[in-house]
């Protein structure tokens, strides 16, 4: 749990009022991947003299030149605590099943921290974790970029005015393409598990996880208790444990309805977008260009929004104690959904006559034919592909798997 200003001030820590003058003592945990696209983030705050990256820990060493001199290089996390001191901040930008121990390790330092999404691959983590935070007084930043955008406030106000009427559900499409070699770059990617750890590294909680959290945040659920339930229709194309094509549907404590419409299994990627359904008109919004469209019978709109950078928002909450974007426990709604497809059964293995190969080696992708359009019913319909009647779907009645959203535990 994030510490919230009040408290912060008054707790002693490092970092927050009386030291807002001095560069943040940063350290990175993992450098590769998407740690490379946060050695580019801190080179550009370093640049604006509000942050100084001390250490980075990742077992593979790091590029020539893609870490500053002055910063200290370790193989993992527990040889950098050991050598570095009073950092103020620790980013963990590593493999989903390594994020509940690395994280659980930062909290027991004095610095506050960044994780990485999925925050962590079960339920039963998440709780431990969040107690953790909550016992630690350290604020915990959640890696769900998308939630920066200032499109949510404008479409927050957006539903507020029935600009678009009544707000009837919400849907999140992704079509993406990945192809063999995505697969192969890593021993955990497509697992549900490795030598009984949980991985989980499914359409839904990982490639397009910014889908599901953008979608849930916008229809107000944060926390466990804001979730009613979960219902999951789980499928894959390719050779892997975890889903590929898949349709979540959420309900909300409220009763709205989110259905999230994904594949890795297109045949070409387009940017993902979260549609607002509304009596009188739709609002969609592409996160990952911060671009929202709003159409209603008076006509179309369309604006490009900014973006908060979260590790900004993490040394600003630090400083003067502005609220977290994406604090842990605003997780807690996602973590439902992970659980959820966590706990489903296997996902079922889409029948080779509706799979067209594209490309050679590990360059070629699956596409499930006629994907595009089962996404577009799914969502516009709230339906599942069971329900749907798709044809290389499983029964409806054996493929749904629902779970409460009040869950506490694995």
């Amino acid at each position: 749990m994030a510490t919230p200003p009040s408290a912060a001030s008054q707790s002693g820590h490092p970092g927050h009022a009386g030291h807002a003058a001095s560069a943040a003592r940063v350290a990175l945990v993992g450098v590769h991947g998407f740690g490379a696209h946060h050695l580019g983030n801190l080179e550009r705050l370093r640049a604006a003299g509000v942050v100084e990256l001390v250490a980075v820990a990742d077992p593979q060493p790091p590029e020539p030149g893609s870490v500053p001199a002055a910063a200290a290089v370790f193989p993992g996390l527990t040889e950098l605590l050991a050598g570095t001191p009073d950092l103020d901040v620790i980013i963990v930008a590593t493999p989903i099943q390594t994020h509940a121990p690395l994280g659980l390790a930062a909290l027991a330092t004095t610095a506050d921290l960044y994780l990485e999404k999925p925050p962590v691959a079960s339920l039963a983590d998440f709780n431990i974790l969040s107690d953790a935070a909550q016992a630690s007084g350290r604020s915990v930043q959640i890696g769900f970029q998308s939630l920066g955008s200032h499109a949510l406030a404008a479409l927050e106000e957006l539903v507020a005015s029935g600009t678009i009427g009544t707000l009837e559900g919400i849907s999140a499409t992704g079509r993406w393409v990945r192809d063999k070699a995505y697969y192969k770059r890593s021993r955990w990617a497509g697992k549900r598990s490795i030598e009984g750890i949980d991985v989980v590294d499914g359409v839904a909680t990982n490639p397009l996880a910014h889908a599901v959290a953008t979608a849930l945040r916008i229809a107000g659920a944060r926390t466990t208790a804001d979730v009613a339930s979960v219902e999951t229709d789980l499928y894959r194309a390719n050779d892997i444990e975890s889903d590929d094509t898949s349709v979540i549907r959420v309900r909300t404590a409220t009763g709205l309805p989110i259905t999230c419409a994904l594949t890795l299994c297109a045949s070409e990627s387009v940017e993902p977008y979260v549609t607002l359904h509304g009596s009188a008109g739709t609002a969609v919004f592409h996160y990952t260009e911060d671009r929202l469209t709003v159409t209603t019978p008076a006509g179309q709109t369309e604006q490009v929004f900014g973006r908060d950078d979260l590790t900004e928002n993490l040394l600003a909450h630090r400083r003067e104690g502005r609220e977290l974007i994406s604090p842990i426990t605003d997780s807690g709604a996602f973590m439902l959904v992970l659980e959820a497809i966590r706990t489903a059964p296997l996902p079922a293995l889409i029948d080779g006559a509706y799979i067209r190969w594209e490309g050679d080696g590990d360059a070629a992708h699956a596409v499930v034919i006629g994907i595009e359009s089962a996404l577009e019913r799914a969502t516009r319909e709230s339906a599942t592909f069971s329900e749907l009647g798709v044809p290389w779907a499983v029964s409806a009645a054996s493929a749904l798997r629902a779970s409460a959203g009040q869950g506490t535990g694995s």
